[in-house]
Formats: C-alpha cells, sequence, structure tokens
C-alpha cells in the first residue's frame, strides 16, 4: 500500500476516476475575478472528463473558457471514519460542437439545481490524485 506523508493511502488514476464515477456531486474550483471560487455541481464522466450543465452567462461558464480548474468530488462515512477524496485538474471548456453537444446532451445528466441549465460543460482530467481514509 501506498501511503503518503499523513499515513493516507495514495489512489492510482484508474482508482481514482472508478471512484468518481460513484458519486454524483463534486465541486468545481475556479477563479473569479482574480479570487478562488468553488461551485458545487453534479455531473458525470465520459471517459476520463468530468461533464456537467451550467446556464450560458453563469458564473462557471464564463470561467470555463479555455482555463484550468480544479475538480473534487468524496465521500466519507462520519461513523466509519473511512472515505476517499479525488482531485482531477486540467482545461476546462463550453462544448460547442454540435456533434458531441448532441452526443453528451444524451448522457442521463439532470441538473439538480432549479433554472435553464443547457449549456454542457467539460473538465478533461490532466492531473488526477486521490487519497483513501481507511
Amino acid at each position: 500500500m501506498n501511503l503518503d506523508k499523513a499515513g493516507l493511502q495514495k489512489l492510482s488514476r484508474a482508482e481514482c476516476l472508478s471512484l468518481l464515477s460513484t458519486t454524483p456531486i463534486g465541486r468545481v474550483v475556479f477563479t473569479e475575478r482574480a479570487l478562488p471560487a468553488v461551485q458545487v455541481v453534479n455531473y458525470m464522466l465520459d471517459g476520463e472528463d468530468v461533464v456537467f450543465r451550467t446556464a450560458a452567462g453563469s458564473r462557471l461558464s464564463d470561467a470555463a473558457r479555455g482555463a484550468i480548474v480544479a475538480f473534487e468530488a468524496d465521500h466519507f462515512d462520519t461513523d466509519s471514519h473511512k472515505g476517499w477524496s479525488v482531485t482531477a485538474v486540467g482545461p476546462a471548456r463550453v462544448v460547442e460542437e454540435p456533434g458531441e453537444v448532441v452526443r453528451l446532451a444524451r448522457l442521463p445528466l439532470v441538473p439538480w439545481a432549479p433554472g435553464h441549465r443547457d449549456q454542457l460543460i467539460t473538465i478533461r482530467a490532466e492531473l488526477v490524485t486521490g487519497r483513501r481514509l481507511s
């Protein structure tokens, strides 16, 4: 078992991506007006890309135009004190190519937040890290 300095198990890229596919909620970390910002989204994986929906003109839509962002998801059991956390870092982009829009729109990705969220955003997971607490 590969442990980090804090004694937590370091996860492989494959383990991280597998875990990301098990939970529907994560956080996008981006820059807004030169300051860090975090937005909770429901998402899915498309291969190794994180996909979520947002409203055109939203904070996330504006931040996703080629910027490098971080995406984090986790799951913890408060009774057993076990869990995991995964972070993916890479470029975010608004999906604009018509064929890709149609393909991604077929994913069973329904926004949980109210309002019209018809713009698809992807984050290419270039750097993926994770740790497990067990």
